[in-house]
């Protein structure tokens, strides 16, 4: 895999595009309702088809542009209305309310990042029964719930480089912490599981010891809060991955006005408009991300393919994600998007997500 650590050329042709999407994400949850939905375009007489997010939870700034990729694909793909709903807050059964009610509305397409791989799960059996395709992204549901899912990057690339940023952070030794999302989200602990399996078996990393998992569920005060907790827990701590968008940038928060600026190393995964202030002022020196608004642009495409009759997402199947061209589908179901970027203060200022 081909990590662009010092990217001085154009991002390509969808990084500039997460600045248009974030703006159309963000008009859709603009239209959140107390109850915890932001309806998209109004429901779609006959059969015209329907396609409906479903992230792990609303008002969240990554999701927003993964969201603003999908509605931009949506509309590409052909889908006469999209909308996203879902929960206000990342929990296990919380979408499961969601997806009910997209089933019973007769949505032909549901794309959704599962916080939990088994809780949706029945749910979205019976969306499948009722006639709905299903397209997991960001985080996976169970593969016997859904037909395909749309995955950042190989999951055990992002968690080499998260380790290795770490590594060369600290100098290849000393204690580590994690701060992760959720407990239960699919995709945060098979990069922990990958991270763990790395720091045991690669000599690179013997004097290199991990002495924390936290949990943020992806709230910014619980994640400070955690970040802080590490600190006091563990005063040798000497570095902090935080794989979570919300988490790094908590995290980068507390450190930025704290004793351990420049002392504790961070890195994870983050969106470059909101680490680039702590990166500038020395807080964090590299992380990293893919384009998130690409998660929603090939999840609609590949909706579409499904509900078309195009492909079934067994593997080996293919399908044309709009500007971003052919995909196929791989063993499991599963359709990569990736590769990541690395970050730093040489390349940050090009990618405007």
């Amino acid at each position: 895999m081909m990590l662009n650590r010092k990217n001085t050329g154009r991002p390509g042709r969808l990084a500039t595009m997460a600045a248009v999407t974030a703006v159309a994400a963000l008009a859709l949850t603009a239209c959140n309702s107390g109850s915890g939905s932001a309806g998209g375009s109004s429901p779609a007489a006959g059969g015209e088809m329907k396609i409906t997010f479903i992230p792990k939870q609303l008002n969240n700034p990554y999701t927003d542009v993964v969201l603003g990729g999908g509605k931009k694909g949506a509309t590409e793909a052909g889908f006469a209305s999209s909308q996203v709903v879902g929960p206000l807050e990342a929990s296990a059964s919380s979408q499961v309310s969601f997806i009910n009610a997209e089933t019973q509305a007769g949505t032909n397409v549901i794309v959704i990042a599962a916080n939990d791989p088994d809780a949706v799960c029945t749910a979205l059996g019976e969306a499948r029964t009722a006639g709905a395709k299903i397209v997991a992204f960001d985080s996976d549901a169970n593969p016997d719930c859904r037909d395909v899912f749309i995955s950042q990057v190989v999951a055990k690339d992002v968690a080499l480089i998260q380790t290795k940023l770490i590594s060369e952070q600290i100098g290849g030794s000393g204690e580590i912490a994690i701060l992760s999302a959720t407990a239960n989200a699919t995709n945060q602990n098979e990069w922990i599981k990958y991270m763990e399996e790395e720091l045991a078996s690669n000599p690179a990393y013997k004097d290199i010891k991990l002495v924390a998992k936290v949990y943020g569920d992806d709230n910014d005060t619980k994640s400070f809060q955690e970040a802080q907790g590490l600190m006091q827990a563990h005063p040798n701590l000497k570095g902090i991955i935080s794989p979570t968008t919300v988490g790094i940038a908590a995290t980068a928060r507390y450190l930025s006005t704290s004793a351990y600026k420049g002392k504790v190393a961070l890195t994870g995964l983050g969106l470059p408009n909101e680490m680039r202030p702590f990166v500038k002022d020395g807080t964090v020196k590299e992380f990293a991300l893919w384009d998130p608004a690409q998660l929603g642009y090939v999840a609609a495409f590949a909706g579409k393919a499904l509900q078309d009759g195009k492909m079934t997402g067994a593997e080996g199947d293919t399908f044309t994600a709009g500007e971003l061209g052919e995909r196929k589908v791989e063993k499991g179901g599963l359709v990569i998007v990736g590769p990541p970027t690395v970050f730093n203060t040489e390349n940050i200022d090009k990618y405007n997500f």
